[in-house]
């Protein structure tokens, strides 16, 4: 299993977000130990920049080789900016997932709840291994 950067939060359905310390304009993607599971991903449907998304609700679609899965806001918020290199390459998802592979920006409405710390994912993603 790759390493789970310990300066990212993280959700129970697999993305991860930075920047929370740094204000009010988090990045998200989908984590490493996702991508793994998805196997190669084909195809990536984000957000619109304006749209208004609320932590929980599905948002876009990572599709892969072997299944098609949602991706949910962590965060409640606007879209401020989506990454146009993911969508016409989505292989930067299993390629780079911290890096190249993020797939939005969202400007934060309210303070985000039930996050995970890296040692809180790393311990659901032994439990699911």
């Amino acid at each position: 299993m790759s390493s789970i950067p310990e300066d990212l939060s993280y959700t129970k359905e697999h993305e991860w977000v930075a920047g929370l310390d740094d204000g009010r304009t988090v990045t998200v993607g989908v984590t490493a130990y996702a991508a793994e599971q998805l196997g190669d991903v084909v195809y990536v449907q984000v957000p619109e920049v304006g749209a208004a998304v609320t932590a929980g609700d599905a948002v876009g679609e990572v599709e892969s080789t072997k299944s098609v899965s949602d991706i949910f806001a962590p965060v409640t918020g606007e879209i401020v900016e989506v990454n146009a290199a993911v969508v016409d390459d989505p292989s930067l998802v299993n390629s780079d997932p911290y890096g190249e592979g993020w797939l939005f920006r969202v400007q934060i409405g309210e303070e985000p709840e039930d996050l995970l710390t890296s040692g809180e994912y790393t311990s659901l993603t032994s439990a699911e291994a």
